[in-house]
């Protein structure tokens, strides 16, 4: 992977560790979040006769991880094309 200068370099990684970050944070708030913080609150539903904190401890952080990847990898595709990187 060549850049033209540091500078864009250091720009491509920046938007790369901050895009990282973001969707780590999205994790950690479904995961953490609504399976342990929140789950009082998400009892009160259901999904499929399940209760809601109980269905994003067990599936909707997995869910969510998955979504997570596929958005990764369609948004990075994206910022390679950006600065030009892309295969």
């Amino acid at each position: 992977m060549a850049f033209e200068s540091e500078e864009r370099a250091k720009a491509y990684w920046n938007k790369n560790v901050k895009l990282m970050v973001n969707l780590m944070i999205v994790w950690f708030v479904v995961s953490f979040g609504c399976g342990i913080l929140f789950v009082d609150v998400l009892n009160q539903f259901q999904i499929g006769g399940y209760k809601l904190g109980f269905w994003f401890a067990q599936q909707g952080s997995i869910y969510t991880f998955l979504g997570i990847i596929f958005y990764y990898a369609w948004k990075m595709r994206q910022i390679d094309r950006e600065f030009d990187v892309d295969e």
